[in-house]
């Protein structure tokens, strides 16, 4: 009997992926454990193992398609003597009304929601009205309801032609829309008629220029829209501090040392990691998430790193960062962001985290301010340290000198809690036993 292999769920929250790469063809034979496939999630490439032993009878979803839903068979494996070429592909399961039935939840409907977002991006639009409905998901029917638009005059860029709340943007309520959109191409300047329109979004760029267009991954989609919601959705406050890291590169040169040895070298954002775990705890008010009617309050601190990798940005995270240490930091440091680089991170290992680190000296970088990395309630910037003019022991002098801004979530942090958490961490960096005591 054939055995249908379907589009695995690789993270407990991921719902769809992109069959980014086979790594079998039809006709090869495969035994469990043999690698098939890479997955591309909405945070890192994985590797797909197969289970079952056969031969790759039929491909169905050919690599590099995005949007492959959890469960959708995308290849067939026959079993020993089975004729390969007299299999069929399954039948496709009819599509259900509004993909959102009747009792799905909030928390159901928002997935669905963010599923479609995602989707907003594909080729081409299909008119969003089947009849007398119009197609549309619950967020965008309560957007255009609060906004006075009428949905049947959009078209819809959702599966099947749904309107989603990208597809909003830029519509008018419906008295004015029609007068509106004569007089706003009058308005437009002669030099735009160079300007070439994308297919489904409002966005123009100069197609005379030179140019590459590179379709976005999965994992650069996902940082474009949780960051959009972050700075929409989350009133940051900055606090900045200058930080004197004098002794703390001295004890890290001793400390060097001694762990030579062992083949550990500690660098200065390990020790950094260290520090703000430490003072996350100490100021348990700045180690939050804020639900809107609740607050959570972690007992441990768990501080996720900002590693650069080919494919954006992602969060690493060293767990219990107070408790451990900073050999220990320091390895599971390394390990993590080669893996980050290669796209091979586990979910657990970026998922969660209860506030972030995002270290930018190293490219000369001063100052930034970060943007929170929801749910959590904190982010720290670090800029490069530096020879500066200082004011050391009542007297002008020269020491090694660093800028730290906190960004944190002033729905759930005050400023002077803030603030505590800010001038713990100088304490620790500025006296760095403090922190390994």
């Amino acid at each position: 009997m054939s055995i249908e292999l379907k589009m695995p769920a690789l993270s407990p929250t991921m719902e769809e992926g992109t069959l980014a790469k086979w790594l079998v063809k039809e006709g090869d034979s495969v035994k469990s454990g043999d690698l098939m496939a890479e997955i591309e999630t909405d945070k890192a490439t994985m590797e797909f193992e197969a289970v079952d032993e056969g031969v790759i009878a039929k491909i169905l979803v050919a690599e590099g398609t995005d949007g492959v839903k959890v469960g959708t068979v995308i290849a067939i494996i026959a079993e020993e003597g089975e004729d390969a070429g007299s299999l069929e592909a399954p039948k496709a399961a009819a599509p259900k009304a509004d993909n959102v039935g009747p009792a799905a939840t909030a928390d159901e409907a928002r997935t669905q929601e963010v599923r479609e977002e995602s989707a907003a991006t594909a080729p081409a639009a299909a008119p969003a009205a089947s009849g007398s409905r119009v197609k549309a998901t619950p967020l965008a029917r309560r957007l255009a309801a609060e906004k006075g638009i009428e949905l049947s005059a959009l078209s819809g860029s959702g599966p099947n032609g749904r309107i989603v709340k990208a597809d909003l943007e830029g519509a008018k309520p419906a008295p004015v829309a029609a007068a509106a959109a004569p007089a706003a191409k009058a308005e437009a300047p002669a030099a735009t008629a160079a300007l070439a329109p994308t297919e489904t979004k409002a966005v123009w760029y100069d197609d005379s220029i030179p140019h590459e267009v590179e379709k976005l991954s999965n994992i650069r989609k996902t940082i474009a829209r949780r960051l959009t919601e972050a700075k929409q959705t989350i009133p940051h406050i900055y606090l900045t501090l200058d930080i004197r890291l004098d002794a703390l590169l001295k004890l890290r040169g001793e400390l060097n040392k001694g762990l030579e040895s062992r083949g550990v070298k500690l660098s200065v954002n390990d020790m950094l990691i260290k520090a703000l775990g430490v003072a996350l705890e100490a100021t348990p008010k700045c180690n939050v998430t804020f639900l809107g009617n609740e607050l959570v309050s972690y007992k441990r601190a768990d501080v996720s790193v900002a590693v650069s990798t080919p494919s954006g940005l992602i969060t690493p995270i060293i767990r219990d960062a107070a408790s451990i240490s900073l050999s220990k930091i320091s390895s599971q440091m390394k390990e993590l962001a080669a893996l980050a680089k290669d796209n091979k991170l586990k979910p657990e290992q970026y998922q969660g985290g209860t506030a972030s680190i995002s270290n930018m000296g190293m490219f000369g970088i001063k100052q930034f301010d970060a943007v929170i990395n929801p749910p959590q309630g904190m982010i720290l910037a670090v800029g490069a340290g530096e020879k500066r003019p200082y004011i050391v022991d009542d007297a002008l002098g020269v020491a090694t000198v660093m800028s730290a801004t906190g960004s944190f979530d002033h729905r759930a942090i005050d400023g002077a809690d803030g603030a505590q958490l800010m001038k713990l961490f100088k304490e620790l960096v500025e006296r760095p036993l403090g922190m390994i005591a």
